[in-house]
């Protein structure tokens, strides 16, 4: 397995963390401070979740250089919208609510979250001590 099937196995391990934290999210904040507080709480531990998948796995995925570690991250920030976007969409989510978790403007923090995202597997090799070229 090459370092690009290894990099998607891994954000399919975050997107299935992910989705867990979505629905204790959903059950356990949404009641307590209303939806998007909440969803604003979550891009901060979502962050920390994405984090923790990458640093342990970041050695197994053998990526190799630094940009190829940001390329893995804008991989994932591509395959997360596209994924947001249609999960959002096929649970009947409109346009409005779904571009809202982006738009800083009203609030959405997401896109600090996909910032994050981006930089994840460099920060997490450079945590690890994985070596880059």
């Amino acid at each position: 397995m090459g370092p690009w099937l290894r990099s998607l196995a891994v954000w399919v391990v975050i997107i299935l963390a992910e989705s867990v934290h979505g629905t204790l999210r959903q059950l356990l904040l949404v009641p307590v401070m209303g939806d998007l507080p909440a969803r604003r709480v979550s891009v901060f531990s979502g962050a920390l979740i994405i984090f923790g998948v990458t640093w342990l796995f970041i050695r197994w995925m053998r990526v190799g250089s630094r940009r190829r570690l940001l390329q893995v991250g804008a991989l994932w920030v591509g395959l997360t919208v596209a994924f947001e976007i249609l999960l959002g969409r096929a649970l009947g989510y409109s346009w409005y609510r779904l571009l809202e978790d982006y738009d800083l403007t009203r609030g959405g923090l997401m896109g600090l979250g996909l910032i994050a995202m981006l930089f994840t597997p460099w920060v997490a090799a450079r945590v690890r001590g994985v070596p880059t070229d």
